[in-house]
């Protein structure tokens, strides 16, 4: 003869362990998202303002972007890719390395390559913005994801018994 136990309802049961510092992690991750947006949104403008300020125009001869004001990773790029094109045109296709220590233009291209550090440098500082936003939205997903599931209840289920 078997016996079989009537299944119970579930029941809500508080965890067994704290979940405090789960939580305080949650919102710390969550605070560390927001900072390293604003931080990334920083710095975006202020490399932007700094670029805007120098009144750079690509020239109608870049591959793209002619007549714009440089104020953005893509035109920065741009711009440092025509300045060495024209500095290589205008030294016969050599180099800074290239030229000898006489040569006239080995000034030109020394400036060339500073100009296009620089605005290389820019574009670095782009990417490392934008970088900074994304890693802190994830931030604040994870945050949250933790601390929601460190709130939420345990539900206790409870098998039925045979015996037999």
């Amino acid at each position: 003869m078997s016996t079989t136990a009537s299944p119970s309802a579930d029941t809500v049961e508080a965890p067994v362990r704290r979940t405090g510092l789960v939580k305080i992690l949650g919102i710390l991750g969550m605070l560390g998202g927001v900072v390293l947006i604003i931080g990334g949104i920083v710095v975006w403008s202020l490399v932007s303002s700094q670029l805007r300020a120098e009144n750079i125009t690509v020239p109608d001869d870049a591959a793209a972007f002619q007549g714009q004001t440089v104020a953005g990773p893509f035109t920065a790029y741009v711009q440092a890719d025509i300045i060495q094109h024209h500095a290589l045109e205008a030294s016969g296709g050599k180099t800074y390395a290239e030229l000898g220590q006489d040569d006239p233009m080995r000034a030109t291209m020394m400036n060339a390559s500073f100009l296009r550090a620089s605005l290389f440098t820019s574009v670095v500082s782009f990417g490392v913005a934008a970088f900074a936003m994304g890693v802190g939205i994830l931030s604040i997903i994870f945050g949250f994801a933790t601390h929601r599931l460190a709130s939420a209840p345990v539900v206790v289920r409870r098998t039925a018994v045979t015996s037999g």
